[in-house]
């Protein structure tokens, strides 16, 4: 299925890298490998996922054409934002990240004190490929789509989801 406006292919399930964290690095490496083996295509990590970066790369880095990773950064300025970028791109032995995302972003002042530029420089220069955003905050989530700035926007959403956040779904759909 296609990611957002990224144009990306990915797997319908994808692999969380969250819980590999608690895993000694032996057995990260053979859970991704196993999840890569099994067909899943698309990982998701985070910076701040203590080593997940390492062991991705560790595990996946001879196959890295065939899948899609995307990354995300708490930092709040530019300088934080730069260096995640790089140090999520020698963790995970890669030369390019394939969706950066702004982690838990709760208003616009987080991004736009320089983050978003150096996430916009980094595109540029081919270091990322694309840029989402995640939140928490329903309100939030709703400007964020609606600025059109990012090519996806990562909210939690469960089968218990009430109207509005349904409503949130259908302006996504329709901003692809």
């Amino acid at each position: 299925m296609r990611l957002g406006k990224t144009g990306l292919t990915v797997t319908k399930p994808a692999f969380g890298a969250l819980p590999i964290q608690r895993r000694s690095t032996d057995d990260a490496a053979a859970i991704l490998r196993r999840a890569y083996e099994g067909g899943i295509r698309y990982f998701d990590t985070a910076n701040s996922y203590t080593d997940s970066e390492e062991k991705i790369g560790l595990a996946l880095s001879d196959v890295r054409g065939d899948i899609v990773i995307s990354t995300k950064s708490q930092g709040r300025d530019y300088e934080t934002v730069r260096r995640h970028i790089g140090l999520s791109l020698e963790r995970m032995r890669t030369d390019y990240i394939d969706l950066f995302q702004f982690h838990m972003v709760s208003n616009w002042g987080e991004i736009d004190s320089g983050a978003y530029e150096a996430a916009m420089e980094a595109k540029q220069k081919g270091y990322v490929r694309h840029i989402g955003v995640t939140t928490h905050s329903l309100a939030f989530a709703f400007e964020l789509v609606e600025s059109d700035r990012f090519e996806t926007m990562q909210y939690p959403f469960s089968y218990l989801s009430n109207e509005e956040e349904r409503r949130l779904v259908r302006l996504c759909a329709g901003k692809d």
